[in-house]
């Protein structure tokens, strides 16, 4: 993280901050977080990465204290990361990189990591069989008590509900090449309502096929051609394998989500 950050738009020091102004967050993990890609000092679906986050607040009003809802405007974020790419000459206007959106504790926190290191694919063949449970509403919002996810990453993990069904990885969602259909879980299994996730369910088709949620059981596994995760660093990550299955497809998968999600992204400006 860089040392510059804003909070409800007012540019700061983070060794500045103080942690009596984030106790709910820090110590229960009241608190909702979005982590969204910025390119040449441009945030990357910024609207909807705060309609998610505004949708969270909403479903734990009286849990979580909110930020006031001028800060968690389009604009006002783009003004806030405006000053600090200004004012942060490791940053500039051009940055490219990570920005997180914390909101607790009546504040929004923005701050900036540097560019992760660029990869194509990622391999996931570990189970964490039945940690989810299907229908759990708060696997659906980004909380900022990560431990379960954050655990597992960098392990090539999938989590399973407790009737065998795929449901995500720690760090994005998945899409599978099952039949003629591009196949991912429902916000039931449960999993995130990732922002990569809603613009390829939105394009409705990725080639020729059809993208459709649908539950994926892990004995389907074996039907599975091409495979892709998604999130709003990576964007579509190829799956070269899964689960011991290696899978011919994942590339070319991933390339087409990932030219939808830049044509999305162009107008999403």
């Amino acid at each position: 993280m860089t040392g510059t950050v804003a909070v409800n738009g007012e540019v700061r020091r983070l060794e500045d901050l103080r942690l009596q102004d984030f106790l709910q967050s820090f110590f229960f993990g009241a608190g909702f977080f979005e982590t969204l890609l910025v390119e040449e000092g441009a945030p990357m679906f910024l609207a909807r990465h705060l309609a998610r986050l505004r949708e969270s607040l909403g479903a734990h009003a009286g849990c979580v204290q909110p930020p006031p809802p001028d800060v968690l405007t389009p604009e006002a974020v783009r003004e806030a990361l405006r000053r600090c790419l200004e004012a942060d000459a490791g940053l500039g206007p051009r940055f490219t990189g990570v920005a997180k959106l914390v909101a607790g504790d009546g504040r929004l926190l923005l701050s900036f990591s540097t560019p992760p290191q660029r990869a194509e694919e990622v391999v996931l063949d570990t189970v964490e069989d039945r940690c989810y449970r299907r229908g759990d509403p708060t696997l659906n919002h980004k909380s900022v008590s990560y431990l379960r996810q954050y655990a597992h990453l960098g392990r090539g993990t999938v989590f399973v509900n407790e009737a065998g069904e795929l449901c995500e990885v720690p760090n994005g969602n998945l899409f599978f090449l099952v039949g003629e259909a591009v196949v991912t879980p429902p916000l039931e299994a449960p999993c995130l309502p990732g922002i990569i996730r809603s613009v390829l369910l939105e394009a409705g088709r990725l080639g020729e096929r059809p993208v459709v949620e649908r539950t994926v059981h892990r004995t389907q596994v074996e039907d599975v051609r091409g495979c892709v995760l998604t999130n709003s660093v990576g964007l579509a990550l190829a799956v070269p394998r899964l689960l011991g299955r290696e899978l011919s497809g994942s590339h070319a998968l991933a390339g087409q989500a990932r030219a939808v999600v830049r044509e999305y992204a162009r107008r999403d400006v």
